[in-house]
């Protein structure tokens, strides 16, 4: 009885890191360009830092700031595609525990993320130094959907592994009763 109450009332709460997503997604969105780039810049600057690090290049200063400059477009998608890569498992996880499966959780899960996208990238319009781009959505599509196809198999292997021997005692429960 306990179980079953705890369940019905933690369950809504699965969806609390997908919101949690959202609003960070949308704080990023709410950011000047000035202040977008230069964050984007510091985090360019560290990955060819620590990519300097571990190849053991030894590169100046000037060089590192050469190849951050280079990478700081294709940084700033990739930040992109991993955000909503994290929406949309953080999204599709609670769908498919509620029983959302197969082509429906891809598109509710889907539907849902892309629209989310859509609306950042409106929103983008009214910030200073930002603007709507159709191509973020799409780039940000793909980690929706990168997202949503990782959670589908994690789903599929977990229900014939993990949690295949509980499926078999309720089905022989059900069978005894």
């Amino acid at each position: 009885m306990i179980r079953v109450f705890l369940r019905s009332m933690l369950k809504p709460l699965s969806f609390v890191p997908a919101l949690c997503m959202m609003v960070m997604i949308y704080s990023f969105s709410a950011e000047d360009g000035k202040t977008s780039a230069a964050f984007t810049y510091k985090v360019s600057v560290k990955v060819v830092e620590t990519v300097d690090q571990v190849a053991n290049l030894d590169l100046s200063q000037t060089e590192i700031e050469n190849y951050a400059n280079h990478f700081h477009h294709l940084i700033r998608k990739c930040g992109h595609v991993t955000e909503y890569f994290l929406l949309a498992v953080s999204l599709a996880l609670p769908l498919y525990v509620y029983g959302l499966r197969g082509i429906w959780l891809t598109l509710v899960a889907g539907a849902i993320c892309v629209g989310f996208a859509a609306l950042d990238e409106y929103h983008q319009l009214f910030v200073s130094g930002r603007g709507a781009s159709k191509r973020d959505v799409a780039i940000d599509s793909i980690g929706i959907f990168a997202g949503i196809i990782v959670t589908r198999i994690i789903g599929w292997m977990g229900r014939k592994t993990i949690f295949r021997p509980l499926c078999t005692k309720k089905k022989r429960r059900r069978r005894t009763v």
